[in-house]
């Protein structure tokens, strides 16, 4: 069963524009699999929209890309919406 939320175009563009930073820095799912401490299926899932991503991995997962979680958000919000499904 497939929620609407996570496939929400907001959910999309923001999984996707942590994607983008990802390879900016050209970094690998495997690097930032080995730099969590967690098997890249948990990074693939996540790009591929097969795993929500919460607010404490976000946090994680900006610091594994060497971002302040600030500066990653600051990069999401321009991709939602004004009124972002959830």
């Amino acid at each position: 069963m497939k929620r609407r939320w996570v496939v929400s175009p907001d959910y999309r563009a923001a999984i996707e524009t942590i994607r983008q930073a990802r390879t900016a820095q050209k970094l690998s799912q495997r690097e930032i699999a080995r730099r969590l401490g967690k098997p890249v299926s948990f990074v693939n899932k996540i790009e591929l929209l097969e795993r929500r991503l919460d607010i404490v991995e976000f946090v994680v997962l900006a610091r594994a890309l060497g971002l302040d979680p600030h500066q990653l958000l600051d990069r999401v919000l321009p991709a939602l919406s004004e009124t972002p499904e959830f």
